[in-house]
C-alpha cells in the first residue's frame, strides 16, 4: 500500500490503528511476538524498528533496551511519533522518515537487532546495517517474500512459525465493517453502497454464531552470517 494511504490513515485516525472494537479468543501472535521481543531486547544496545508507524510500540519497547531508532515512510506517522516522544520523558529513541525504496540513512553494522512488526519486508535487503551475528525478528501475514529474501541473502538460523488459532470476535456488524474498512486496499464497508458486499463478508466470517476473523500470522527470525 502506498505512502499516501498511510498518511491518510494518520490524518484520519490520529495514528496507525484500527478503529474497530473486538475481543480476542485465544492468545494472538501479536501478543506472543511482543513477549518474545521484550525478552530479546536487553541483549542489544542498538535496535531498529522497521516501519514504526506512529511510534507507540517503539516507545513502549524503549524500556527494555539501550536505544531504538524507528523509521517509517509516512511523514504524517513520523510527525505523530515525534510529538509523542517529545511529550514523554523517554530519551533513548529517535524517529526518522525513510523508505526502503531508497538507500536507508544508516551506517554499516549500526544495529544488533532489527525488528519488523508488520513493516517493510524489504528491510531484509539491507543486511549491511546489521552486525554480523545480528538478529532480524518479525511478524507478518504473508512470509513468501520473507522466506525468499532471507534465503537469497544467505541469512542463517532461519525460523518461521505459523499461528492461526486465535479469533478476533466483533460485537456487531458495524464494528466488523469498521475493521474491514481499515484493511489496506479495501473499500469503506461502512458506506451504504457496500451493504451487499458487507453481507457476503459477514457470511464468510461467522464462527459458531459469532462475527469473527481467524488470525493467520507468521513470526520469523534469522541471523546475519
Amino acid at each position: 500500500m502506498g505512502m499516501e494511504w498511510y498518511d491518510m490513515i494518520a490524518r484520519r485516525n490520529g495514528e496507525y490503528r484500527a478503529r474497530a472494537q473486538y475481543m480476542w479468543e485465544g492468545k494472538s501472535a501479536e501478543e506472543i511476538f511482543e513477549e518474545r521481543l521484550i525478552q530479546l531486547l536487553p541483549a542489544y544496545t542498538s535496535v531498529l524498528d522497521a516501519g514504526c508507524g506512529h511510534g507507540d510500540f517503539t516507545l513502549k519497547m524503549a524500556a527494555h533496551t539501550a536505544h531504538i531508532t524507528g523509521f517509517d515512510n509516512s511523514e504524517e506517522m513520523i510527525k505523530i511519533a515525534q510529538e509523542r516522544l517529545e511529550s514523554s520523558t523517554i530519551q533513548n529513541v529517535d524517529f526518522i522518515c525513510a523508505t526502503t525504496k531508497e538507500e536507508l540513512p544508516f551506517q554499516d553494522k549500526q544495529f544488533g537487532l532489527i525488528y519488523n512488526r508488520r513493516g517493510p519486508t524489504s528491510i531484509i535487503e539491507y543486511g549491511r546495517i546489521l552486525l554480523k551475528g545480528g538478529l532480524l525478528f518479525g511478524i507478518h501475514t504473508d512470509v513468501t517474500k520473507v522466506r525468499e529474501r532471507l534465503e537469497r541473502k544467505r541469512y542463517e538460523q532461519i525460523e518461521i512459525e505459523e499461528y492461526h488459532e486465535a479469533l478476533m470476535v466483533f460485537p456487531d456488524e458495524n464494528e466488523f465493517a469498521l475493521f474491514l474498512a481499515d484493511v489496506p486496499g479495501n473499500p469503506d464497508y461502512t458506506l451504504p453502497e457496500y451493504g451487499e458486499q458487507l453481507k457476503a463478508k459477514l457470511k464468510e466470517h461467522t464462527v459458531d454464531g459469532k462475527i469473527a476473523v481467524r488470525e493467520h500470522k507468521y513470526i520469523w527470525k534469522a541471523v546475519k552470517g
